[in-house]
């Protein structure tokens, strides 16, 4: 479904507020000739087991982990003024930093395909994956290289750059070109914030944002600059190239050691329809941080200790035409391998597949990972260390 226009669980009580609004197909409140409001929702939830995980450290862990839950309202206000607001348990299942939040408050303005203006708490410019979200990605444990600011961090304000890669800002977004085949979106945000005496942005400085993709076959359709992983062949041939890149002056380290980060990002998407109404796919990204601070700044108790190297992932996926049961299967595989620089690298290989029923709206995924990635974990420091370990999860995720 797509995202700006969720039309599926209406409330009862607006039908009865709106008694003179026309709802549309799919439970889309029309109020009049240009204003309208529409509800969505959505759960993510997995069952993993990983070896050497368990209390006692030699045997394999077995979880069951809700991994998000969003309640998703758009709406519209005038021909050109539109509102998103989505709402998230951010870090469900870690009892410590557990919230249900304000993920999105977004206010649109939207004057023509070639230029628009959103403002408010949303998505920090950045590569294919980041604007995918974890509901449009090809796969369900879907980040694995390095983290930008504003997806590496926990909190907004002092000693934060913002949660799930949403920062407080405005973007500029359009598209140009043959049926809107070059899009842009560049913004301006908070990035890093620091206290007085803690932090290494004292002097308040912003972060600068943006990302340009070109779509060399069927244009990718999606609601302003966000992106989805795959479009199942229902989007025709694909073949769309990207950078995006994100700057801030003192956006990393320490009060005592601080340093510019600068990040830039390449991804790429390819999708095609056999002649055998096999549906190829094909996502892949690469990664350069620049994150400048001096290695004491890791023993600095207040260091935004970003990762400072190269990584990248390529994941390829088989859709298999025949309908068994309800879905279609999608099996694939996916390499990842992060190479920080001054500490251990770590790689990953998962090897899976997709029950793909209605879509990004309901599927179920059951894959194995071998790597490291997981237990080294954002830790990029000299002394970073952690085993390669197996693990098996299964997972669904449904919205409407």
């Amino acid at each position: 479904m797509n995202r700006s226009k969720r039309l599926g669980l209406t409330l009862a009580l607006a039908g009865l507020l709106l008694s003179t609004a026309n709802a549309e197909a799919g439970g889309k409140i029309a109020i009049d000739d240009t204003k309208w409001i529409s509800i969505g929702a959505a759960a993510r939830a997995d069952f993993s087991t990983i070896e050497d995980a368990a209390p006692s450290s030699d045997e394999w862990s077995s979880d069951f982990n809700l991994q998000s839950a969003r309640i998703y309202v758009n709406g519209q206000i005038h021909e050109k003024i539109k509102f998103e607001l989505n709402t998230e348990c951010v870090f469900c299942g870690n009892s410590a930093l557990e919230e249900f939040v304000l993920l999105d408050g977004i206010a649109k303005f939207e004057w023509s395909p070639a230029i628009n203006l959103w403002a408010g708490r949303l998505l920090v410019p950045a590569e294919r994956q980041e604007l995918n979200g974890p509901y449009y990605s090809t796969t369900w444990d879907a980040y694995k290289t390095p983290f930008y600011p504003s997806d590496f961090s926990v909190e907004f304000g002092a000693g934060g750059a913002g949660v799930y890669a949403r920062d407080h800002g405005v973007n500029l977004w359009g598209a140009m070109g043959p049926e809107g085949a070059l899009q842009y979106v560049f913004g301006v945000f908070n990035g890093l914030e620091s206290s007085a005496g803690s932090g290494p942005n004292q002097d308040d400085n912003l972060m600068y944002a943006g990302r340009v993709a070109y779509n060399f076959l069927s244009v990718e359709k999606n609601p302003g600059y966000y992106t989805s992983g795959t479009y199942y062949g229902g989007g025709g041939d694909i073949f769309t190239l990207a950078v995006a890149t994100q700057y801030q002056e003192d956006g990393s380290g320490s009060f005592l050691n601080p340093g510019d980060f600068f990040g830039v990002s390449f991804d790429l998407l390819f999708e095609k329809t056999l002649t055998n109404k096999l549906v190829l796919t094909v996502n892949g990204e690469y990664k350069n941080f620049s994150s400048d601070f001096n290695i004491g700044a890791y023993a600095d108790p207040d260091c935004f200790c970003m990762f400072d190297g190269d990584s990248y992932s390529v994941v390829g996926l088989v859709l298999f035409p025949k309908t068994v049961g309800i879905g279609r299967f999608q099996p694939y595989v996916r390499y990842t391998d992060v190479m920080p620089d001054g500490s251990a690298d770590r790689d990953e290989v998962e090897v899976g597949v997709n029950y793909i029923i209605d879509a990004h709206n309901a599927r179920v995924s059951m894959f194995y990972q071998h790597g490291d990635i997981a237990t080294k974990g954002l830790n990029y420091s000299p002394g970073a260390a952690g085993a390669s370990v197996d693990a098996f999860k299964i997972a669904f995720q449904l919205q409407l």
